[in-house]
């Protein structure tokens, strides 16, 4: 059954309870407004594929807005900038970009498309132009998905038990299963962007405070640097699988924003 409107910004209005640590502006929940943009293209990123924003998707859907998921080949940069171009090119309107993790990379290369208004990074890489993202996580402490990523052919996955344990931690095992079984996977070649379109346009971040993917203290750096509205969501890296709800109502958030 479809949510109305009036539900979802009741529904918003619980979820803002959950919401917790620093940002840019300590403004008051604005989901109840009417989203002054209509289209959203999510980013997926590196180990899953466009059906990881599956609730995010529903929410967003139910509260009116286009959304567009991109699938990612994850075969290169430049292959996922083309797929989130095309998404791009297809909407009618000014556009709230939203990625998770490595899907951060590819938008902080795209997002400088006119018809971009803002940026929403979900546990997301935040990457400066031609900045080496590992030898900026090495600065912090290694995450426990390291000692399960198995490397092949020129592509990187990851292993069972660290999927379970440190990517998908906090997601019921039957969803975990199904991840695992759509995961995607990523090119060993580093990615390095040209541009970083947070440094001109607006820009929320969602930090996940059990993230064992990404540090969380990592992800807060990037956030502070990029001078995001930021919230911490008290999730493992899959915070847009386990906590849908909240994730939703930042994007709907930069969406009024914007």
């Amino acid at each position: 059954m479809a949510i109305s409107r009036r539900r979802f910004a009741v529904l918003g209005a619980g979820v803002a309870a959950t919401l917790t640590g620093a940002s840019t502006a300590q403004a008051a929940p604005r989901s109840r407004q009417r989203p002054a943009i209509r289209n959203v293209v999510l980013v997926h990123g590196a180990y899953a594929d466009g059906s990881s924003w599956r609730k995010v998707i529903s929410l967003l859907q139910a509260a009116d807005m286009n959304v567009t998921a991109v699938q990612n080949p994850l075969s290169s940069l430049a292959a996922d900038v083309a797929a989130t171009n095309f998404a791009l090119a297809r909407q009618d309107g000014p556009t709230i970009l939203v990625a998770h993790s490595y899907g951060g990379t590819v938008i902080s290369e795209v997002g400088l498309a006119p018809n971009v208004a803002g940026l929403v990074y979900i546990a997301a890489r935040a990457p400066e132009p031609g900045e080496d993202f590992a030898a900026l996580s090495a600065q912090f402490p290694t995450p426990p998905v390291t000692r399960g990523i198995i490397t092949s052919d020129g592509f990187k996955i990851i292993g069972k038990t660290a999927f379970f344990e440190d990517f998908a931690n906090g997601v019921p095992r039957k969803e975990a299963l199904a991840l695992f079984a759509a995961q995607g996977p990523l090119s060993t070649a580093a990615p390095t962007t040209s541009v970083a379109a947070w440094q001109q346009k607006p820009s929320w971040y969602a930090v996940s405070k059990r993230d064992r993917t990404i540090d969380p203290d990592l992800q807060r750096f990037m956030a502070k640097r990029m001078g995001a509205t930021t919230i911490e969501v008290n999730s493992g890296h899959l915070s847009l699988v386990s906590h849908p709800e909240t994730i939703t109502r930042l994007i709907l958030d930069a969406a009024t924003s914007s």
